[in-house]
């Protein structure tokens, strides 16, 4: 097994520089780390990961805590995106540890994981708005990445979507249709993700001066369903719909069929895909069109950039916002004709 002096010999470079290179000193600029890192991969060399937190003083383990429901049921995702971030880490000599919190309290799970002083830092998800998580972990000097923002101006590193151009790619899709009673059933307002698509849409909807029809609530199928029957029972009926998710859209579809009506000739649907792994969109009838970003591919970019961060890397450089990929399929079509 090759050995940090069998690199140095290889580059010509100290033992001390190769040490801090492989641990991500800052102080070893960026071309000579990746240098060293080419050449212990080459070399088949393998870090002694005690020797290695002496030197760093850091773990080699980072945390995430992930709310449970009460009858203990997790997210569709929760098993894929908890193996894909554990693959992640793995690559990068970084271990996973997970906890689950069913306490009322957001904070109270991150003050325990940190008494006991073995974690680098933590992966954040599912924020709400001006998430307490962030404030404490923020006021405690602890590094952590979280998957989306719970503020506009953030400060700390971050992997997601942009949730208010989710709805608008989706209003202006169905305006250029000729919709303009466009409808959107949104997530609950307390999170992050669904406050910020509630702005993009009523933005979007000024822009196009049209009357927004709004419903924020539980991302069920049973809220999709309700609210679009609600709705389709109106004068002023929607001729399409915007759903916060493909669950909703299932609801909100089953609506628009008990109505007497059909998808896409008298109402168009369009929701945001997750990618969920027991609701696909391609298997709806008609394919649903999307907004599309699966949440397995947030899993590599969430640990690599808090290891950038741990390895000094400025926030700004750890903070990355990329648009949802539209999809369209048979649920879209023209507005129907006004009889």
């Amino acid at each position: 097994m090759a050995t940090l002096k069998d690199i140095s010999t290889e580059l010509g470079l100290s033992v001390a520089t190769v040490s801090r290179a492989l641990n991500g000193f800052p102080e070893v600029n960026i071309k000579t780390r990746d240098k060293v890192q080419k050449a212990a991969n080459r070399l088949g060399y393998k870090p002694n990961r005690v020797a290695q937190r002496l030197v760093t003083g850091r773990s080699g383990m980072v945390g995430m805590i992930v709310k449970i429901k009460p009858d203990m049921s997790a997210d569709q995702t929760f098993f894929e995106t908890l193996t894909g971030l554990t693959a992640a880490l793995s690559a990068r000599e970084t271990d996973l540890v997970l906890a689950v919190d069913q306490t009322a309290d957001p904070v109270e799970p991150y003050k325990k994981l940190l008494e006991r002083d073995i974690l680098d830092g933590f992966i954040l998800n599912a924020p709400v708005v001006n998430d307490p998580r962030v404030d404490f972990l923020k006021s405690r000097g602890i590094p952590f990445v979280l998957h989306g923002q719970d503020r506009a101006d953030a400060d700390y590193p971050y992997f997601g979507i942009d949730n208010q151009a989710v709805p608008a790619v989706a209003v202006d899709m169905l305006a250029a249709l000729g919709h303009q009673r466009i409808a959107m059933i949104n997530g609950e307002l307390r999170h992050a993700y669904a406050a910020d698509r509630l702005t993009g849409y009523r933005d979007a909807m000024a822009r196009h001066r049209f009357a927004p029809i709004v419903e924020n609530g539980a991302t069920f199928e049973s809220h999709g369903y309700t609210m679009a029957l609600a709705m389709l029972a109106g004068v002023e009926k929607p001729t399409a719909f915007i759903c916060a998710s493909t669950v909703i859209a299932e609801g909100v579809m089953q609506a628009v069929r008990d109505r007497g009506l059909q998808v896409p000739q008298d109402v168009s649907v369009i929701a945001h895909d997750d990618a969920l792994p027991l609701t696909r969109a391609v298997s709806f009838d008609p394919a649903l069109t999307v907004t599309r970003a699966p949440l397995r591919d947030a899993c590599e970019p969430l640990a690599g950039l808090l290891l950038d961060h741990l390895n000094g890397a400025d926030v700004a450089d750890c903070q990355v916002l990329n648009k949802a990929e539209l999809i369209v399929r048979g649920s879209t079509g023209p507005a129907p004709t006004e009889e």
